[in-house]
């Protein structure tokens, strides 16, 4: 595809160790310098890596740097997104894409220059998600009826050394965890046009468990428990449960509902869990053959697929418009839930193109399914014969 897109990082706190275990993976990127409002961790991250530490300023007027890739706070994507295209960068940031609609439509406003907007999840790239939309693209559980998600924990504190952010708008379980939940929704089923909300918190006291400031009060500002009702424009309805309140359950993380059978969906927030289904025609849990997605995936492949999108002028997957409307939802959500009424959704966006399996042409692929004994009945499209018995949850 030509010369690496050149990429410099702002923002080298927590998640950003995942991407830079990542970013050499891609032939399309190249990581060229690292920022950060601590200047001492932004020098002892690109020494580590072989880059150079600037500062914000100086990154955003670098020549050298194609585009920004934003891993600031929550509360700082949006203006340092801004900041980047303003420098004349595309920029590909963290979730979520910001704090509020209004804050970030400037981001999706069209554009002729020619930048870019991309924004994570990128997990919904990998071969778990795309894996089960080619599973029900194919009609494996019949036509799509449905949708239910259950992401819960006792809370962020029990194990981040510093999680006040969580508990500050733009965090909370909905904005931290719901993106990649949503974004893999919007993937299989297409955009919302309506949903309904509940959203509360507790009055439990929490303190930081892990490092330096263990035992130091946690401030609680956001919702910490919220159900959500989604209606989506192909028919499809979702259930979609977030909670930093939940200390055990049992309850399946994410499943997908068809005429015909179900989907026991992979972990959105990983990239190549597996994917499970149970049909009318073979009533027992079967796993399915990864057959779509990025194998091997990680942090950054969002980016990547960016990259490539850019070389070929066509759209990229992981798009600024994909997490505006993912923004609305969720915002939408917490409007429902405070105004006490059904509340309609003004964006809307394509469901993004789906990605083929990337490391294996088709005759490999087909040849390998044979070799394992797996079958099809559906031309190239391959399910496997009898692999896992039992529920995998």
């Amino acid at each position: 595809m030509g010369s690496p897109l050149r990429v410099g990082m702002i923002g080298v706190g927590n998640i950003s160790g995942q991407y830079l275990e990542h970013l050499p993976h891609f032939d399309s990127l190249e990581l060229v310098a690292v920022a950060d409002l601590d200047r001492s961790r932004a020098a002892s991250t690109a020494a580590a890596h072989g880059v150079r530490a600037l500062d914000v300023e100086e990154l955003l007027a670098s020549p050298d740097i194609d585009a920004v890739l934003n891993l600031t706070i929550p509360a700082a994507h949006v203006d340092v997104a801004l900041r980047a295209l303003a420098a004349g960068k595309h920029v590909y940031s963290e979730k979520p894409f910001g704090l509020t609609t209004a804050s970030a439509l400037e981001l999706v406003a069209p554009r002729a220059d020619g930048l870019r907007v991309g924004s994570a999840p990128d997990t919904v790239l990998g071969t778990g998600v795309q894996t089960a939309r080619r599973a029900l693209d194919d009609g494996l559980i019949g036509d799509p009826v449905g949708a239910s998600v259950h992401w819960s924990s006792a809370g962020h504190e029990r194990w981040h050394p510093s999680p006040a952010f969580y508990y500050q708008p733009g965090g909370g379980p909905l904005f931290d965890m719901g993106p990649y939940y949503l974004t893999s929704l919007v993937t299989l089923f297409g955009p919302v046009v309506r949903v309904a909300g509940f959203a509360g918190r507790s009055s439990r006291l929490r303190r930081v468990e892990q490092g330096p400031q263990a035992g130091s009060p946690v401030p609680v500002d956001v919702d910490t428990h919220v159900t959500a009702l989604l209606e989506h424009a192909n028919g499809a309805t979702s259930t979609v449960v977030v909670s930093f309140e939940i200390w055990a359950t049992k309850t399946p993380l994410f499943e997908v509902y068809g005429t015909s059978g179900t989907l026991l969906m992979p972990d959105p927030n990983q990239f190549s869990d597996s994917v499970s289904a149970w049909t009318v025609d073979d009533p027992e849990w079967r796993t399915v053959v990864a057959s779509a997605g990025y194998r091997d995936a990680g942090r950054g492949v969002g980016l990547a697929d960016m990259a490539a999108a850019i070389s070929q002028g066509t759209p990229h997957r992981a798009s600024g418009e994909l997490a505006f409307h993912v923004l609305e939802i969720m915002e939408a959500v917490l409007a429902a839930s405070a105004e006490r009424r059904v509340v309609e959704l003004s964006s809307t966006v394509g469901r993004p193109a789906a990605v083929p399996l990337r490391d294996l042409d088709s005759a490999s692929w087909r040849s390998q399914l044979s070799k394992l004994g797996f079958q099809s009945d559906r031309g190239t499209d391959f399910y496997p014969r009898p692999l896992i018995d039992g529920h995998p949850r």
